[in-house]
């Protein structure tokens, strides 16, 4: 296992996030415990050190199951990472009541790594009303009397969400946790988030590195032809290795199964990081998987203008591509649960006015029907 350092710590590069453990008959609330606690230890006995849960994972279950399955190892042999659940903005109020029960459930005294979480467009706002529910001012508080040694926050929204919460807490931050992949670097702006957080001096925890498993699987034409330069490399070594390239400090990967976790440690017992002819051609493939089918608006912004209902029409049609390369995800649904009404895909009246003045051509109304019929759809 190779390790990079934070403050002294030496951190396993690979964690294992616990938002994907092994479950029985396909019930995401029943944690197979005895598969995941077989993990646990193997994890560990290869250098495995940092773990990571949430008080939402498997429907509330993944924090007592993790919390048991270390309770088999020394305290001092591993960091343990949970988050404050504030994508659920019911919760907002109960961060004290909230902290003390994620102590329980996990059976410690305190945290290594605390996160605000999914901080995003639905929240932003609840966060920082910090005079309302002093989410920020506990933790520190919790910081300062040991029971959280390091404290970061997580986002899942937009560049200027990010900035927003930077603004007025950045200085309390100690680490961000995003989303990062190749397929995401220049789709999902990652690279530009990365851009923001470091220039606020924090390192960068990564979730979704393989994107749910999306890039564990490529089309026959485009691992052919990363092979041509890694021939021994896999699907999946080709994304660690670009987090490795990118300088990520904390790679979190949530392993279903004994078989993956074998074969991410592997990958992680060495640091390959991708040279300037292999980095060019894996965003060069990223950008043909995600080309086919999606909306090429570039923000130009000119339909915005003449648009009488004043859609953010940019911003809708970057949440439709996600929605619609996602099959149905939760990204698109939650920022749009921040919107008004009268702001959502399905309030475009269909006139016609912003697709008369696009550059590229595109059937706004069209796409936005589409996006609406989608949402409909949508779990989340």
């Amino acid at each position: 296992m190779i390790y990079n350092d934070y403050k002294g710590l030496q951190l396993s590069a690979l964690g294992m996030g616990a938002m994907r453990l092994p479950v029985v008959n396909g019930n995401d609330a029943d944690i197979n415990e005895d598969e995941t606690q077989r993990m646990v230890d193997y994890a560990m006995a290869h250098g495995v050190n940092y773990y990571d849960t949430a008080w939402g994972y498997h429907a509330g279950n993944s924090e007592l199951v993790m919390g048991r399955a270390l309770k088999r190892h020394p305290r001092k042999s591993f960091y343990l990472a949970t988050k404050f659940p504030g994508y659920d903005l019911s919760n907002m109020p109960r961060v004290k009541e909230i902290f003390q029960k994620q102590l329980e459930k996990l059976q410690v005294d305190y945290f290594d790594f605390y996160l605000i979480h999914n901080v995003c467009e639905l929240n932003i706002d609840a966060y920082l009303r910090e005079e309302q529910y002093g989410i920020y001012s506990h933790l520190m508080q919790m910081k300062a009397e040991g029971r959280i040694r390091h404290l970061g926050f997580s986002a899942h929204g937009s560049y200027e969400v990010i900035e927003r919460f930077l603004e007025r807490y950045g200085e309390g931050m100690e680490f961000c946790q995003l989303q990062v992949n190749y397929l995401d670097w220049d789709f999902q702006e990652a690279r530009r988030k990365v851009e923001l957080i470091r220039s606020h001096g924090l390192p960068i925890w990564v979730m979704e590195p393989l994107r749910g498993g999306r890039l564990t699987q490529l089309e026959e034409q485009h691992a052919e032809r990363l092979a041509r330069l890694r021939p021994h490399e896999t699907p999946t070594g080709w994304a660690f290795r670009f987090l490795q390239s990118i300088g990520a400090t904390m790679v979190l990967s949530g392993m279903s199964n004994m078989e993956q976790l074998q074969q991410n440690i592997t990958t992680f017992e060495t640091r390959q990081p991708l040279n300037d002819e292999e980095m060019k051609t894996l965003l060069a493939v990223a950008d043909e998987m995600v080309r086919p089918g999606m909306v090429p608006c570039t923000a130009c912004r000119y339909c915005t203008t003449h648009c009488p209902q004043e859609l953010d029409i940019p911003t809708l049609l970057a949440l439709y591509n996600e929605e619609k390369f996602t099959g149905g995800g939760f990204i698109a649904p939650m920022a749009l649960m921040s919107y008004p009404e009268d702001k959502r895909p399905d309030a475009c009246l269909g006139c016609g006015s912003c697709a008369a003045v696009c550059p590229q051509q595109i059937d706004i109304p069209g796409a936005l029907a589409d996006f609406a019929k989608m949402l409909q759809k949508s779990p989340f």
